[in-house]
């Protein structure tokens, strides 16, 4: 294939999830109509080992120095993308891929991206189908009555002064009877979560609230959630429960550690940040979450400041990790009893000046390369004042988006 990548302005566009092109869908990072999507793979990559972001960085490098780029868009998002879906472990298998064809999406204004010598790809909508699938329901790595003994085994290591907090995920195991169309899925998810970011990258697909960061020239966001209830459907008694979060001193402990966390992350690359005095009420589909989104100015006077860097300062937070972080890990190492792959992990997508979002890899589920099993996930982060039944239903209201969209298809 030719090493030509061009960039063009689009007309009108459907849903960038309705989209699609003679090549399959590859990759998504979509949120409220806006986004980027993939079609194709010009490129794939893993990396894997303590070096696995800068490992990942050079390689994006070296494959930009070869493309020859025309852009007649230009801004953030145009020209060549990396998606990008690490592993929250440095010791598994993290993926970076490269699509052939990307369309993108930003404040009324759309664009495609294709590589090669060929003309502008011809676009197609594709509309919603129902597949009517039978999914059965399997146990994950182990049961909940088990997961709620390793709560309070680590509530236990709390109050004896081990660690502040620790996150504890668990999964469970979706198997349909005929392959999952995940460009359905994807639309499902978008129609459902507009206000998350739906995000597709080598079978891990999700519908993720947390922004783990965003780098648009120098200004550069984080935004955080830690607490979280679940909703009734009833406008009135959210109200209340909203209120009732924003006031919960366990929630506002865990949000409170995640927090600091990712503010003492960025503070050595910015001339400044701002971290609001107390967080807001985010409110979603099925869940509401304690919310605060950290910003700061990157200090240009400093070394370069990629994303690559800004995600290896970041990641694990205290979202999805714990506090303080070396001792939550070795805790999870111990006794969560599951891999998490790449859930939990920096999940989306870089430009060729260093610009992107990336978010972390929640609400998700990995399918396997058959597309009928699908692995789900969850997790809750777990304080000295945590229940263990009140964590099983906070995991099982996070495994709700995933399991909605699956049922409905």
């Amino acid at each position: 294939m030719s090493n030509r990548i061009t960039t063009e302005i689009l007309g009108e566009l459907p849903h960038l999830s309705e989209i699609a092109t003679t090549s399959p869908l590859s990759t998504s990072w979509i949120r409220g109509g806006d986004g980027l999507i993939g079609f194709g793979k010009y490129k794939s990559h893993k990396v894997v080992g303590a070096k696995r972001f800068s490992d990942a960085a050079q390689w994006w490098r070296n494959e930009l120095s070869q493309l020859e780029i025309h852009n007649n868009v230009h801004g953030s998002g145009t020209g060549p993308i990396l998606f990008t879906s690490f592993s929250f472990l440095e010791s598994e298998e993290s993926e970076l891929v490269i699509p052939e064809i990307i369309v993108g999406r930003k404040g009324g204004k759309s664009w495609i991206t294709w590589i090669g010598d060929s003309q502008q790809p011809q676009l197609t909508t594709r509309v919603l189908e129902e597949q009517s699938l039978a999914i059965s329901w399997g146990a994950g790595s182990v049961s909940e009555d088990e997961w709620k003994q390793r709560v309070s085994r680590s509530v236990d290591r709390i109050k004896q002064g081990a660690l502040e907090k620790v996150v504890l995920a668990r999964d469970i195991n979706a198997i349909s009877n005929e392959p999952i169309d995940l460009q359905t899925l994807i639309q499902r998810l978008e129609s459902e979560y507009p206000s998350t970011w739906v995000f597709l990258v080598e079978n891990l697909i999700g519908a993720t609230p947390e922004l783990l960061v965003r780098l648009s020239k120098s200004l550069v966001t984080s935004r955080v959630l830690a607490g979280t209830i679940r909703k009734t459907g009833d406008d009135a008694k959210d109200l209340t429960l909203a209120a009732t979060l924003a006031k919960s001193s366990k929630d506002l402990e865990e949000h409170e550690y995640a927090v600091r966390s990712v503010a003492d992350a960025l503070s050595p690359f910015c001339s400044s940040t701002n971290v609001p005095e107390a967080p807001f009420v985010l409110h979603l589909s099925n869940v509401m979450h304690l919310a605060t989104d950290v910003t700061g100015v990157v200090n240009e006077s400093a070394t370069p400041v990629d994303m690559f860097t800004v995600i290896k300062a970041l990641h694990p937070s205290a979202a999805v990790c714990g506090t303080p972080t070396d001792d939550a890990r070795e805790l999870i190492n111990e006794i969560e009893g599951m891999n998490r792959g790449r859930y939990a992990g920096p999940v989306g997508w870089i430009d060729a000046r260093g610009d992107g979002e990336v978010g972390i890899a929640l609400r998700c589920g990995k399918l396997a390369s058959d597309l009928r099993t699908m692995r789900l996930f969850a997790g809750c982060g777990v304080v000295a004042g945590s229940n263990p039944d009140d964590e099983l239903a906070e995991s099982q209201a996070k495994l709700l988006p995933m399991r909605t969209a699956l049922a409905t298809l």
